[in-house]
C-alpha cells in the first residue's frame, strides 16, 4: 500500500566523487534540499531546443572542492539533459557565493567548502525516464546542505512531468496529502515505539514532529514536487514515490522520507492528458 524510509542516500558513486585525502563530509545546519529542482516550463522548452554536453567534473582549489558525475547517455533527451545541468549549475553557484563571501580573518568556518553531487538513472523506458540527484553542498556550519531532486523526463512528449501540472485541482492535492500524512505520521509512531522514548517525551516529540509533517504536506503542489516513478505491469506506472528532504516533514536526523502512493489514489485526480501513463486498478 504504501512504504516511507529514512535515510539519505550513500553509495560507492558519492564517495568515489570525494577527493582523496578530503576531510570527513561536513554538514550545514537548518538547509534546504538545496538548487529548486524546478524550473519554468517556458524555460524548460527553451533550453530543450539545444543540445547540452554533461560533462563530469573534478575540481580541487585550496578554497573548495568540487565533484559532479552526470550518467552517460543523457543526451539523447536535451530537454532533461538541460535541467539535469542547470541543477548542478546552481548548485555551483551557491557554493561560489559562499566560497566569495567567505572572510578568512573572520575564522570559525572549516575551509574547503565542497560540492558533491551525483546524478543516477532511476528508470528509462521509450516513454520515461527518470533520474535522481543526491548529494551534500557544504558551505561552513555544522553539516552540509543535502542536495535531493527528482527529474521525470516524457520522452515522446518532450516534456518535464511535473506536480503542477500532473494533478488536476486542489482537490485533488488534498487526497495526496491525506495519504502521505498518514504514512509519515504512523512512520513516526513505529520510530518512536522503537526507540523505547519515555511517555512524556514520547508526546513531545509526536506532537513536534506531526507539526512538521503537516506543515511539509499541506495540499499544494510544491509540496510533491520530488517524486519517483514505480513501475507496474504493461509498462505502465503502478504509483509514484513522493520524496520529502531532510527538514520537510522531520528534522535532519531523519534524513530524506518517502511515501509511495498507489495509482489508484492518484488516478481520480490525474490530469486527463497523462492517466494512460498509470495502469488502472
Amino acid at each position: 500500500m504504501y512504504r516511507t524510509t529514512r535515510g539519505l542516500a550513500t553509495s560507492g558513486l558519492l564517495l568515489a566523487l570525494a577527493l582523496a585525502g578530503c576531510r570527513q563530509e561536513a554538514e550545514v545546519p537548518g538547509g534546504t534540499a538545496g538548487p529548486d529542482a524546478s524550473v519554468t516550463p517556458a524555460a524548460a522548452d527553451t533550453a530543450a531546443a539545444a543540445p547540452v554536453a554533461l560533462e563530469d567534473v573534478m575540481e580541487t582549489d585550496p578554497r573548495y572542492i568540487v565533484g559532479i558525475s552526470y550518467p552517460p547517455g543523457m543526451d539523447r533527451y536535451p530537454g532533461l539533459a538541460a535541467e539535469l545541468r542547470r541543477y548542478a549549475d546552481a548548485a555551483r553557484a551557491d557554493l561560489m557565493e559562499a566560497v566569495e563571501a567567505h572572510d578568512p580573518a573572520e575564522g570559525g568556518e572549516r575551509i574547503p567548502y565542497d560540492l558533491t553531487l551525483a546524478y543516477d538513472v532511476l528508470m528509462e523506458t521509450p516513454t520515461i525516464v527518470a533520474v535522481q540527484a543526491w548529494g551534500t553542498l557544504y558551505t561552513g556550519g555544522a553539516h552540509g546542505n543535502p542536495l535531493v531532486a527528482r527529474f521525470v523526463w516524457l520522452p515522446q512528449r518532450k516534456e518535464m512531468l511535473r506536480a503542477e501540472k500532473l494533478v488536476a485541482g486542489e482537490d485533488g492535492w488534498r487526497e495526496v496529502s491525506a495519504f502521505c500524512r498518514e504514512s509519515l505520521h504512523a512512520a513516526l509512531s513505529q520510530r518512536l515505539d522503537a526507540d523505547d522514548v519515555a511517555p512524556a517525551d514520547r508526546v513531545k516529540l509526536m506532537r513536534s514532529g506531526s507539526e512538521m509533517i503537516d506543515d511539509g504536506t499541506g495540499s499544494l503542489a510544491e509540496n510533491f514536487g520530488q517524486f519517483e516513478p514505480l513501475p507496474g505491469e504493461g509498462g505502465r506506472l503502478r504509483g509514484l514515490r513522493f520524496v520529502f528532504p531532510p527538514y520537510q516533514v522531520g528534522p535532519y536526523s531523519d534524513g530524506m522520507q518517502t511515501v509511495e502512493v498507489p495509482a489508484s489514489v492518484l488516478l481520480p485526480h490525474l490530469a486527463p492528458e497523462y492517466r494512460d501513463l498509470f495502469a488502472a486498478g
